[in-house]
């Protein structure tokens, strides 16, 4: 099994071009006050299709071959994977299936269907997730696109890291949300031999955590989580990297959660979902535990896909 290197996620910068937003890093002054030193924040919601996950969404599908692409692509996703890859295959001309499972939030449902993708409804566990892609995959000759544990996508969402330490050049640490680890995976390859990187993840949902402990891949407890795009267990490739670089990982509560979500959304006036809280979270909890990491300090807001306020 072949890891990526810090030379495939340039590579893939280049490829994305202008294919990609190239989100601003935020200060606030407030936020700055809390934790006592500069933080930044990655503003991924801002990012096409709403999330980080374009990025390598777009990244697999530039890396296929004319081939592969005629028939499709595929995928099993809850939401920003499958809106990510879906309008990503709608920039290209490359159809899209999206495998949904039972009880996926309807606004990211609603993404996925926005950019033209195909959806087919399956179960709620993995194993249901699974075998509704395999048929569809056999249907139709669609190419599996991952949604995390993957070479190309791990690649393409690292650009987010690059462009990161290229817009705050003394940045010293950074904190990433972990759910399947493509995110996590992404920022330890592209900066991982020159920063120190922090995952964060839910109580509820300490596979990753657990993983880290034992050595091994944990299976993933009833996904409880409000955190719904941390509810997946890391891949083989994913763990690999996460594994290979010990990464710390600092595990947050559902209440923790809700508080960041708020300090953020207040003091940056920006809509974030809960799982781009979970790394300020942590940081938050470092900070109140007496262990602030060295400064200045990076959060990368990974999504902004949340249900609107309902008018009155």
């Amino acid at each position: 099994m072949r890891l990526p290197a810090h030379a495939d996620v340039l590579a893939a910068a280049d490829r994305l071009g202008a294919h990609v937003e190239h989100t601003p890093a935020l200060s606030n002054g407030n936020l700055d006050g809390l934790v006592g030193v500069p933080v930044f924040f990655k503003a991924e919601n801002l990012q096409r299709a709403g999330a980080f996950k374009f990025r390598g969404a777009m990244n697999a599908l530039l890396c296929l071959s004319d081939e592969a692409r005629r028939p499709g692509v595929a995928t099993h996703s809850s939401g920003n994977h499958g809106a990510a890859l879906a309008m990503a295959g709608q920039l290209l001309g490359v159809p899209v299936q999206v495998v949904v499972p039972e009880g996926a939030p309807a606004f990211k449902l609603r993404n996925i269907l926005r950019y033209g993708a195909q959806v087919v409804h399956c179960g709620a566990s993995l194993a249901s997730r699974e075998s509704t892609l395999n048929q569809a995959v056999e249907r139709t000759g669609a190419t599996f696109v991952p949604p995390y544990n993957d070479f190309n996508v791990i690649c393409g969402q690292g650009t987010a890291a690059l462009e990161f330490v290229a817009q705050v050049p003394d940045l010293q640490t950074v904190f990433v949300p972990v759910g399947g680890g493509g995110l996590a995976s992404g920022t330890l390859t592209a900066i991982g031999h020159t920063h120190r990187v922090i995952g964060a993840e839910p109580e509820l949902a300490d596979d990753a955590a657990r993983s880290m402990q034992t050595g091994r891949i944990e299976p993933a407890r009833e996904p409880r989580t409000l955190a719904d795009g941390l509810r997946t267990s890391l891949g083989e490739l994913t763990f690999a990297i996460l594994y290979g670089h010990s990464l710390q990982i600092v595990v947050v509560s559902e209440t923790e959660i809700v508080a960041a979500q708020e300090l953020l959304i207040e003091n940056l006036k920006m809509l974030i979902e809960p799982s781009s809280a979970v790394p300020f979270a942590a940081l938050l909890k470092m900070v109140r535990e007496g262990a602030r990491p060295d400064a200045p300090i990076g959060v990368i807001l990974s999504g902004g896909n949340v249900e609107p306020p309902a008018s009155s």
